[in-house]
């Protein structure tokens, strides 16, 4: 089990590979039964599919940047929460390569010292050049 500072150093080092587009560095926390889904739905079980999946979200979008705006841990329980904010050139409909603006939730389990679970919520609007865009539910984006 992880004290609150071990944690804290965890997420601070996690944070730092985000901010260096470090992929082997944000997966080196990761458990090697990692469960993630992500704001779309999408899922990847297992730290070698997590870390495939990421490579390629990586490789196509480079110029993002993650700002912690909140964390919560509860050290008894080896859960926390991070509300975050991404910015990164958008690849919304009519925006593609504006600077987007995004928040979001990540809520992590450890186990074992690692993340073992990561859900991430995301709100349904974003923001582009200072105006909020209303995000699409998946299922209507190939609907007439």
């Amino acid at each position: 089990m992880l004290s609150r500072r071990e944690i804290e150093i965890a997420l601070h080092q996690w944070h730092q590979a985000w901010a260096d587009h470090d992929l082997d560095g944000v997966v080196a926390l990761f458990h090697e039964d990692v469960f993630f889904e992500n704001w779309t739905g999408g899922k990847a079980e297992g730290k070698d599919n997590l870390r495939r999946a990421w490579s390629d979200w990586f490789a196509r979008h480079g110029g993002f940047r993650f700002t912690e705006e909140e964390t919560f841990i509860d050290e008894l329980q080896q859960k926390v929460l991070y509300r975050w904010q991404l910015e990164w050139p958008s690849i919304e409909t009519g925006c593609e390569g504006r600077i987007e603006k995004r928040r979001g939730v990540d809520v992590l389990h450890f186990e074992g010292g690692k993340i073992i679970r990561k859900l991430t919520y995301s709100k349904t609007t974003l923001e582009i050049d200072g105006q909020r865009v209303r995000l699409l539910p998946v299922w209507s984006k190939s609907q007439p």
